[in-house]
């Protein structure tokens, strides 16, 4: 099994107890979709690894405190912490039409309302609760917030992303700041 043909589904945060409990968060929108997780692959030296779970208990703001199979002291569990989990691609959820999993859209063309084509999306971002999708635009890496009134829908068949940009949003990353008219004068 290898990470192009899996999802990032959490991490590992910190061990719980000392029996070799662990506490992962789930980067995922619905964590009930998880709560009887049979196995998982755990990132460890860039390798994929099976590990086979033996209770989940979700817990509140994405957190679940797991016990795998054969992970029964601290001193086992400790060097799991910090480490990504990933499930095979096949079991995620089917979306609706126009629903999308970020790893779906990588690659789509970026279509705005007003301006059109604009872009390829080249990656999405998470950071801080706030997913950002990234595309390039005339030479700048451009951040497309992902609220549902801007990002509008996902045309699968056609490798598309449509949008509705904030007004000024492109013009924010062209604008250039080593423009001379606009230097503050350092003669003083």
């Amino acid at each position: 099994m290898t990470q192009d043909n899996c999802f990032l589904l959490g991490y590992i945060v910190r061990t719980h107890g000392t029996a070799g409990n662990v506490v992962i968060y789930l980067d995922v929108d619905y964590p009930d979709d998880y709560e009887d997780l049979e196995s998982i692959f755990v990132e460890v030296k860039g390798e994929l690894v099976p590990y086979f779970v033996e209770d989940i208990n979700l817990q509140k703001q994405n957190n679940a405190i797991v016990r795998f199979e054969d992970v029964d002291t601290i001193a086992k569990a400790q060097p799991l912490v910090g480490n990504s989990l990933y499930l095979p691609l096949e079991e995620l959820a089917e979306l609706d039409e126009h629903e999308f999993y970020y790893h779906d859209i990588k690659g789509f063309t970026v279509v705005d309302e007003v301006k059109g084509e604009l872009g390829i999306v080249q990656e999405v971002y998470s950071l801080n609760g706030q997913d950002l999708i990234a595309m390039e635009y005339e030479g700048a890496e451009v951040l497309i917030p992902t609220a549902v009134d801007i990002v509008l829908k996902a045309d699968k068949e056609n490798k598309k992303l449509m949008v509705n940009l904030p007004e000024g949003l492109l013009e924010v990353y062209l604008s250039s700041e080593t423009d001379p008219e606009n230097a503050p004068d350092d003669a003083d």
